[in-house]
């Protein structure tokens, strides 16, 4: 008979399990509540009303000063395209933009786009906890600059990066600056109010809501060219018809996030300091990031002389879910470009296991975790064909 597993989802960086509540509020909006939000009639009135409350709940969890600063997208992605083509179309005689070398694909890949056209990208390097270097930030800005876009929190690592303060660099130097906030929107306390942030991406799907919407933070009074051109729907600034459904779902979302935010996020950090120090107790491993200012979900470990891919894999058939610090492509593993950026040991490189927590990660699961893993790394390790170098290995990896 074979062995039975209570699933455990350690993978919430890259999604996350939409909360029941999410659902409830949402179904009404598939079924009898289907007016158009457009429409003059009590049907689209009504939907009109809770879309309102919507854009309200998410102001709310962005400390945003303003209701229409928010423009719901389909996710992050677009979000972060339209912040970024934006700027380079409304910031007259400014064709550049300074990003980071850890950035999503979302935006990395729209530079390298952008980059065939002519646009001018600086890319700035982090160091080797992921950190990024501020002072080639500062000086990478100028007068041709339109845009600087900076991730509030690196999705492999965790790694928070001081973008009130980057914000602040980019306006005195009269670009705009947004953030791709994707990662921490609802895992941080976050308040937009009084920054210098212009524009901020987040999509639901990352805080217990659904997937397919998102939105776009816009500071009002900032000049903005929409991506998707159409009807006067968000005030012009995104056509098409409303994802009514989605948009109540992020709302909620947005609602239950704010609701004990500083309690539950020491309380999923001190379970994400017991599944890493238990791991790093195992030794021959290092945990990667600025350990002292991450995300309190995200952990990522590197184990030494072991390929991630195998540790996963492992751990999927144990009922585990967690996620490589490796991206595949072209039908190989190659070493992801975050790692790569933060020069990672070679020994390490291929190593990397991000477990990301949530607010429905218990004690009890982070311990069976701990109990999974370091049988199959033991494992890994007794069957390798090249073990590791004991006597220059670490008796004891720290982070």
């Amino acid at each position: 008979m074979s062995e039975t597993f209570v699933p455990i989802y350690l993978d919430n960086n890259a999604t996350t399990r939409t909360n029941p509540c999410v659902l409830q509020a949402m179904l009404p909006f598939l079924t009898e509540r289907f007016g158009n939000a457009s429409s003059s009639h009590a049907f689209g009135s009504e939907v009109a009303g809770a879309m309102a409350k919507a854009r309200r709940s998410l102001q709310s969890l962005l400390g945003a000063a303003h209701d229409h600063e928010i423009i719901f997208t389909s996710g992050g992605t677009e979000s972060n395209n339209a912040a970024i083509l934006s700027a380079l179309a409304t910031q007259q005689g400014r064709d550049e933009i300074v990003t980071t070398s850890v950035e999503h694909s979302a935006i990395l890949t729209l530079v390298e786009q952008l980059a065939i056209t002519g646009i001018k990208t600086h890319v700035i390097r982090v160091d080797s906890r992921g950190r990024l270097d501020l002072e080639a930030f500062r000086w990478a800005l100028g007068p041709r600059t339109a845009i600087a876009s900076v991730m509030w929190a690196n999705n492999e690592t965790g790694t928070i990066f001081p973008v009130e303060f980057l914000a602040t660099l980019a306006r005195a130097a009269g670009a705009l600056f947004h953030s791709d906030a994707v990662q921490a929107i609802g895992r941080v306390p976050i308040d937009l109010r009084d920054s210098a942030i212009d524009m901020l991406s987040l999509s639901a799907h990352k805080l217990h809501g659904p997937k397919g919407i998102g939105a776009l933070y816009l500071r009002q009074g900032t000049k903005f060219r929409p991506l998707i051109w159409g009807g006067a729907q968000e005030r012009r600034r995104r056509g098409g018809t409303e994802n009514i459904p989605g948009i109540i779902g992020v709302g909620k979302a947005a609602e239950l996030a704010a609701q004990g935010l500083e309690a539950e996020r020491v309380r999923i950090a001190a379970l994400r300091d017991r599944l890493e120090q238990a791991i790093l107790h195992t030794g021959h491993c290092i945990a990667l990031g600025d350990v002292s200012n991450r995300l309190p979900n995200t952990t990522n470990i590197a184990f030494e002389d072991l390929e991630g891919e195998a540790i996963v894999h492992h751990l999927n058939r144990a009922g585990i879910a967690a996620s490589l610090g490796s991206a595949c492509s072209s039908g190989s593993m190659e070493p992801s470009h975050v790692l790569r950026a933060m020069n990672v040991p070679a020994r390490s490189l291929r190593g990397a296991v991000r477990f990301s927590l949530s607010r429905e990660t218990t004690a009890d699961e982070v311990d069976q975790v701990v109990r999974v893993l370091s049988g199959i790394v033991a494992n890994l390790r007794a069957t390798s064909q090249e073990p590791p170098n004991l006597a220059s290995a670490s008796p004891l990896c720290t982070s």
